[in-house]
């Protein structure tokens, strides 16, 4: 069956118009993406057939410029569109954290750390500067490495708060394992973050893991 063979609201286009982009499946998205199928596929075909050989939507989108273009229907343009996607979306999640913009949504500061974190090798530990009305200043990755062998330094933490002029952070690292379950070593510099940064009244408000698929909060275990 061609793709205008499918009842109109079957669509993708057409869907997502009528119902909203919630509404369509991980394939119905791709072939949005996709726009156009190959001989003998249409472009749902193609786009489940991609996200199976890939394994998941993720997998896709993490795919390096070789693995990606070695697929039927893809290469080096859809590659390149892909990415500015990717960064535009990242962008957008960035721009709502920016200063003047409070932090007032938990699950967004997810969503932004996840799209930040969850997919590097290596832990890296990073820091969101606030001011006095929870207003983002600054954002960065301070230390990389792995956190359990003491590369967090408060001293370090303390110094860069103060020259944001920072009330308070919002901490955050990633286990590159997957597992998003905080371990000892990370309550204990946390602990040790705090006490560092309340000497000079300024408040850790969270510590975040961000994990595969999910992100822990210190704050709602209520350990900070």
């Amino acid at each position: 069956m061609t793709l205008h063979q499918l009842p109109k609201d079957s669509m993708p286009r057409e869907k997502l118009l009528s119902r909203g982009s919630h509404a369509l499946s991980d394939a119905e998205l791709l072939a949005i993406f996709l726009r156009t199928g190959i001989k003998g596929k249409n472009v749902i075909q193609l786009a489940d057939d991609l996200l199976a050989d890939f394994g998941s939507l993720r997998a896709l989108f993490s795919a390096t410029n070789d693995e990606f273009c070695r697929h039927k229907g893809l290469g080096v343009a859809k590659y390149v569109q892909l990415q500015a996607v990717l960064e535009m979306s990242q962008r957008y999640l960035s721009e709502t954290l920016q200063r003047g913009d409070s932090l007032n949504s938990p699950e967004h500061t997810k969503y932004y750390l996840m799209s930040i974190l969850r997919d590097r090798q290596r832990e890296a530990f990073y820091i969101l500067f606030l001011d006095n009305q929870n207003r983002v200043i600054a954002d960065e990755v301070m230390f990389e490495g792995t956190i359990d062998a003491a590369s967090v330094y408060p001293r370090e933490v303390v110094k860069r708060a103060l020259e944001h002029n920072a009330a308070a952070l919002i901490l955050a690292h990633n286990h590159p394992s997957g597992i998003a379950e905080p371990s000892q070593a990370d309550r204990r510099i946390t602990r040790r973050l705090s006490d560092a940064l309340g000497l000079v009244d300024i408040r850790v408000l969270d510590h975040f893991v961000v994990g595969d698929g999910e992100v822990v909060s210190f704050a709602e275990r209520g350990w900070i």
